[in-house]
């Protein structure tokens, strides 16, 4: 059934013009740019390559139209992906898939069990993890880094950290960002302790967010 769901939302969705899907909803000020730059770059770092993408409870054609309808796909910032994720064909958004994680891919269905809210979300990031990994052409990765602005974004990345998948020795960070309902402290109060080389949180300072490309570059590790 919730499979059938998803399919019903994704094709009402699809026979909306970009618009309506994107009423309601806006990158904040900077993020642009932000995403802008780290694309002119190349995505890379002293010729370590930088790959970017979107971790998501939607349905990934929706991810896929509201990206689209955001500019936040025409800035180049979305690692591509020229094969279909997961095994599906969400008709009509074929030529703009980019690398990610989503609701689509895994779902619990359990609304009753609040941890799971957090637990989709780290198994939506570990499937984002494998799909790089297998677009790296058996480059090393170093590092994972989960941006959001909600405890569970915090606590997916940090039950990320002991994922039967996740590779030997890569460093997750979390990029926690005071931009929506939660504070900066609340945030905070999540992440627990650092462990150098495998647990390295930042939570940047209220009101920062992606949109203050300095702040954000230097928190990720990229300046």
């Amino acid at each position: 059934k919730v499979d059938e769901m998803m399919k019903e939302m994704f094709n009402f969705v699809s026979s909306c013009e970009d618009s309506e899907v994107a009423r309601g909803i806006a990158p904040l000020p900077g993020v642009l740019q932000t995403l802008k730059t780290l694309a002119s770059e190349r995505h890379n770092k002293g010729g370590e390559k930088v790959a970017c993408g979107l971790v998501t409870g939607n349905v990934e054609g929706i991810a896929r139209r509201k990206m689209k309808a955001l500019g936040i796909l025409d800035t180049g910032a979305l690692t591509p992906l020229s094969e279909p994720q997961g095994g599906r064909i969400w008709e009509g958004v074929e030529d703009i898939g980019f690398l990610g994680g989503f609701g689509s891919d895994f779902c619990s269905g359990n609304i009753d069990d609040k941890e799971r809210n957090y637990l989709d979300r780290g198994e939506q990031l570990a499937i984002c993890v494998q799909r790089c990994l297998d677009l790296s052409g058996g480059k090393k990765l170093k590092r994972v880094i989960h941006v959001g602005d909600a405890p569970a974004d915090i606590l997916a990345a940090k039950a990320y950290v002991d994922h039967p998948t996740k590779p030997l020795n890569v460093c997750v960070s979390v990029v926690g960002v005071a931009t929506g309902s939660y504070s900066a402290q609340e945030l905070k109060d999540l992440c627990g302790e650092s462990k150098r080389g495998i647990w390295e949180p930042v939570i940047l300072k209220e009101g920062q967010g992606v949109g203050n490309e300095k702040e954000f570059l230097k928190a990720c590790g990229l300046i």
